[in-house]
């Protein structure tokens, strides 16, 4: 039960996605809505904010893993921010995974995050460019 509620924001070449629970019916239009706004956008980063949810169920945590692997496969680097202690705890105590996921107190700390990785991600290519004589 997750849906984007509020408009996908893009800042400094990101996208910026609020995720709040709603209906099973939500999940598919949050999909198509995140994935062909990186694509037309050329997106270089994704921070998924989950400050709004009051829980993470197991069902919402596949969709935000499953949204970050999706944008990692279209070449997207995803930040989740937002996750409040309780949901934090909860996430835990029910054994489930975010593996591979990058997360953050909060959205200022995942735009530090995102700039971070991408210079670092900058650094590495134009180092692998200049060993190829490029």
């Amino acid at each position: 039960m997750v849906e984007a509620t509020a408009p996908i924001i893009r800042l400094y070449g990101n996208l910026i996605v609020p995720v709040r629970a709603v209906s099973d019916d939500g999940v598919p239009r949050l999909l198509d809505e995140v994935t062909g706004r990186i694509a037309s956008e050329s997106a270089r980063g994704l921070i998924l904010d989950v400050s709004g949810l009051a829980y993470m169920d197991s069902f919402v945590t596949r969709v935000v893993r499953d949204l970050a692997l999706i944008a990692r496969l279209m070449g997207v680097t995803t930040v989740l921010a937002g996750v409040a202690p309780e949901v934090a705890i909860t996430i835990i105590e029910m054994g489930l995974e975010l593996q591979g996921v990058v997360t953050t107190l909060n959205l200022e700390r995942a735009l530090e995050q995102l700039a971070r990785m991408q210079r670092e991600e900058e650094a590495y290519v134009s180092g692998h460019a200049q060993g190829f004589g490029v």
